[in-house]
């Protein structure tokens, strides 16, 4: 297998990966407080991250330079994590997954205004066609629901979630100082545990643990380890192998993962209709990942 299609694989397995936590959040978001479990989420996932970081070389002196940037980075990866399970209470996983699609659009818009960063009109075209798919799937298909902007409210406070993500990717370039990927990362997840918790001590001191249901810690840690630290690794081999591009079309594809995650836990699927701004995701994915054509005339 080369380099270029183990990427695409790893990013399939990403995209699964991350698809379950709409699935199995959705199960258990009135069972636990979002911030009890996301706090207990961080913790997990940064002992798992630090192992690896012991493991590679430890943590250097350096890596403690400004602590703010791993406070700001930290805060709004637990705003994202928070909201979604919070959205997840009453947004269904489809819907829920629909709004993740639109990181991609946003995304864009804040590298612009951070980082001068500047999207191909292709690309363009493509986070446009998904961001209609997606918005199709949030508002049930229905006209009559998009043009009078009637969104539900799950949708809506997963979507103030999104923005925080969306914001979190530009701002790691622009404070990362030459810190590793891994290192960076777990300033990032202890901070993040150290805000949750603090925030979130009253839920998690009046949380009875021992008599969470087995779901619960099962998705606890599914979130904690499938979709945080075994997609980071994934995501990081990926972005060794495959352009940014690629990378980030792979965003299209947690919808349709989702259904699966609902068919195979017998939660059934959307109304046909719905499924069509699915495939809007999907086509924006195929867009995204069509090779670039670049023609070099001769001098």
């Amino acid at each position: 297998m080369t380099p270029t299609a183990q990427g695409h694989l790893a990013m399939l397995a990403f995209s699964a990966l991350v698809a379950g936590s709409f699935s199995l959040g959705s199960m258990v978001a009135n069972e636990i407080d979002p911030a009890a479990l996301t706090a207990v989420r961080f913790l997990i996932a940064g002992l798992a991250i630090g192992a690896i970081a012991c493991a590679t070389g430890g943590i250097p002196r350096e890596a403690t330079r400004a602590p703010w940037r791993y406070l700001v980075l930290g805060g709004l990866f637990a705003t994202y994590f928070v909201l979604m399970f919070e959205g997840l209470k009453t947004a269904s996983p489809v819907s829920a997954a629909a709004v993740f699609t639109l990181n991609p659009l946003m995304t864009a818009g804040f590298a612009w205004l951070l980082l001068r960063q500047v999207t191909t009109p292709r690309m363009a075209v493509a986070l446009s066609i998904g961001a209609v798919g997606a918005l199709w799937v949030v508002f049930r298909a229905d006209l009559g629901r998009l043009l009078a902007l009637q969104v539900g409210w799950g949708e809506m406070i997963y979507f103030v979630g999104c923005i925080a993500h969306a914001l979190y990717a530009p701002m790691v370039r622009l404070l990362n100082r030459g810190e590793s990927a891994i290192i960076f990362s777990l300033g990032t997840i202890i901070a993040g545990f150290l805000l949750v918790g603090g925030w979130a001590l009253p839920a998690i001191l009046r949380t009875d643990w021992l008599a969470l249901s087995w779901l619960v810690w099962f998705t606890i840690f599914y979130v904690a380890l499938a979709a945080s630290a075994i997609t980071f690794v994934l995501l990081q081999f990926s972005t060794l192998r495959l352009p940014s591009a690629k990378v980030l079309a792979y965003t299209y594809l947690t919808p349709s993962w989702v259904l699966l995650w609902e068919l195979a836990l017998g939660n059934g699927v959307p109304p046909l209709l719905i499924l069509c701004g699915v495939g809007m995701t999907v086509v924006a994915l195929i867009l995204l990942l069509k090779d670039e054509e670049v023609k070099v005339q001769a001098a």
